[in-house]
This record gives C-alpha cells, structure tokens and sequence, in this order.
C-alpha cells in the first residue's frame, strides 16, 4: 500500500514539476510554442528509458545514465544532429531542476554532445548481409562458424563483446531467445532468428569436434586455439569478407547491430522495444 502511494505521490509530482517546467520555458527562455513542444517530447525519451530502468528522475539519475540514453539514441540511428538537439534539452530541464531545488546536483552537467560532423555507420541492406554470409566458404574448417557469428551479431544486435563471450547456457533455441550480459553485467533477454537458430546448430557439431581449452567449453564461439574468439578475430572475418564480396562501405561488428536496430525500426517496431533488445 505504502509502495503504491509513493508511487502516486512521485506521478502526481513529475506533472507538476513538468507544468513548472513548461512556464518556464515560455516565460524565461521565452521559447517558441513548437520549441517547447520539441523540448517536451524529447524529454518524454528520457522518461521512457529511466521508467524502465526504474530510475527516478530527481533522486538517481546519474552521469552514466545519461550517457546510456545517449548511447542508445546513438544505437538506434538518431542523426547526431537529432542527438544533440535532445541533449541540449535534456541538459535544460536539469537546470531548471537545479534551479528549482528539486535536486542538489546536476547529473547532465558533464554530458557530451555528439559531433555534428561525425557520421553515423554505414548501414548495410538485407541484400548485402546476405552476400556477406553467402559468401562464406562452408568447406573450410572455420566456415560455418563464421555464418554462425554473423547471423547471431546481425539477428540479435549484440556488441562484439557479447558475441564472443556468449555462453551455450545463455541459448535457448527451442524458445527462440538468448541470455546477453552487456555493460555493467547487466542481463537481458534477446529474441534470436530462426536462420540464426539454423547456423548455429549446423555448427555445433564442427564445434564439438574441435580443439576446446579447459575453462572455455561453454563458449558459443570456439578459435582454432581452443579458447573464445577474440573480438579483433571478428573485425579480421568482417573485413576479409567485404573485401571478398567487393563491398565498398566501411564496416565493422558494429554495422551489423546499427543495420540491426534500423531494419527494426524500419519495419514498425517500436523504438523503446529496439532500445531494450540493444541493452
């Protein structure tokens, strides 16, 4: 009872801060109608992602939350010039709330803004991902290993970190999901393809006849020395295949989790949902 009361207690207060708020731009930036407006749907952003990082807006919010939320509209392909308009706001209702005293230090005060002359990652379509994979030469001893790991970096938009140290107790293939630890340890759940699902047990019997060290048998993704594959391994296979291919972009592990979040996004999903399967 008491839990759900301060719970309505912290609503009731954030309208109200966000009211304040409202005046305040009108009245002391004396900010346009629609600015406000973008101001206030940006800032609805920032509310999605700390409600479900159960973070209250005046008593935890913290540096490295901020640079989470940044890296992630970063993730899910904002232009940097979106990302920083957002920022810029985010950092003025941190002000506003320093101002106000409603809280004692402002978390937002050191956040960084993305160069607006940096360009976002090469995005590749669904047609050159699969010329990559199809180009995999299956014969070779680490063939369907390799049209394993991109299937599986493509499908489930993980970082290069989490691919290679992704364990076979993480998979569950029959429920078509996979366990990832991402930064912070933190853990999430990540919907994996039916073609991903395919590569991967089409290399599980290679896998089990290899050289495996003692200490790495729970590893998805096994080197020729019997340990996990390195993350500069996977840059080396990424490179070696687009120049094989006679692809002209600049790619790397992470071009497969950026197209991923844009294919996602392209095709109605919901932008929160993107963000929590991206961690």
């Amino acid at each position: 009872m008491a839990q759900r009361y301060e719970k309505e207690m912290k609503k009731a207060d954030k309208k109200n801060i966000i009211i304040k708020y409202k005046q305040y731009l009108k009245l002391e930036k004396s900010l346009s109608a629609n600015t406000v407006e973008a101001y206030l749907t940006d800032l609805d952003k920032l509310f999605a992602f700390l409600e479900l990082e159960n973070i209250h807006f005046t008593t935890d919010v913290t540096l490295e939350n901020l640079e989470t939320f940044s890296a992630g509209l970063r993730d899910i392909g904002i232009h940097p010039r979106s990302q920083a308009r957002i920022l810029s706001g985010i950092r003025s209702f941190f002000r506003f709330l320093l101002l106000e005293d409603y809280i004692q230090q402002d978390p937002s005060e050191l956040l960084e803004s993305p160069q607006i002359g940096k360009h976002l990652p090469d995005v590749l379509t669904v047609e050159e991902i699969d010329a990559l994979i199809g180009s995999i030469d299956r014969s070779t001893r680490e063939g369907q290993r390799n049209r394993a790991i991109l299937e599986t970096l493509y499908s489930c938009g993980l970082r290069v970190s989490e691919l290679c140290n992704l364990k076979l107790s993480d998979l569950y293939l029959k429920e078509k999901f996979i366990k990832v630890e991402g930064k912070g340890s933190k853990q999430r759940l990540v919907p994996i393809s039916s073609r991903a699902i395919r590569e991967l047990e089409l290399y599980f019997p290679d896998r089990n006849e290899g050289l495996i060290k003692p200490g790495y048998e729970d590893f998805v993704f096994i080197s020729r020395f019997g340990k996990n594959i390195s993350r500069i391994m996977v840059f080396h296979i990424i490179k070696e295949l687009a120049e094989q291919t006679g692809l002209k972009k600049t790619i790397s592990p992470h071009t497969f989790r950026h197209s991923f979040a844009t294919h996602q996004l392209e095709a109605g999903a919901n932008q929160r949902a993107v963000l929590c399967m991206l961690g």
